[in-house]
């Protein structure tokens, strides 16, 4: 009896491409369920639970009157929910909030540049710096909120009540003690 028929079959019962189909199955199935390999967010992979404040600033707010947002929540010591890169974080607390004067550079006769308040009645623009605080995974590569890096420069989106705006990360703070 010879180990490979005309055929194709493997001592005239199994054939060849089924032996193969129902290895690779296997295969998959082994590797699927005994090695799934790595995963989770970045921040469960050697990480500590650590305080961290993060200062924004928010440049050109449309808002006619910033008290409305002062009064429905976007104060200290209220909450903000944050998205960060387009991934929700959650609600995190905002430790203060200060509403930065409107200036415009005025250039002087001797060849300077004064910085001046704006004097425009109607300018519907606010400039804002917060200071978020909250808990943040520590990594080697920096501090994480959720599954996102914080690092200076990265736009953040702020949502509440009335409010829905962005700002940018203009200082990160780590307390490790």
């Amino acid at each position: 009896m010879a180990i490979l028929d005309s055929k194709g079959r493997l001592f005239g019962k199994i054939n060849l491409l089924d032996l193969g189909a129902g290895l690779v199955i296997l295969l998959v199935i082994f590797g699927i369920f005994i090695f799934p390999g790595t995963s989770g967010s970045v921040a469960q992979v050697g990480a500590k639970t650590v305080p961290i404040e993060v200062d924004l600033v928010v440049r050109g707010l449309n808002v006619r009157d910033p008290q409305q947002l002062f009064t429905n929540g976007l104060a200290k010591g209220g909450k903000t929910n944050v998205i960060i890169r387009n991934q929700p974080y959650g609600e995190i607390g905002i430790k203060s909030i200060q509403q930065l004067p409107r200036t415009i550079n005025v250039p002087q006769p001797n060849g300077t540049v004064k910085e001046l308040p704006d004097p425009k009645a109607n300018n519907f623009s606010a400039d804002f710096l917060l200071t978020l605080e909250g808990k943040a995974q520590l990594t080697t590569n920096g501090p994480v909120l959720g599954n996102s890096k914080v690092k200076i420069g990265m736009p953040f989106e702020l949502e509440g009540f009335n409010y829905n705006f962005n700002a940018t990360v203009v200082d990160v703070r780590v307390n490790t003690q």
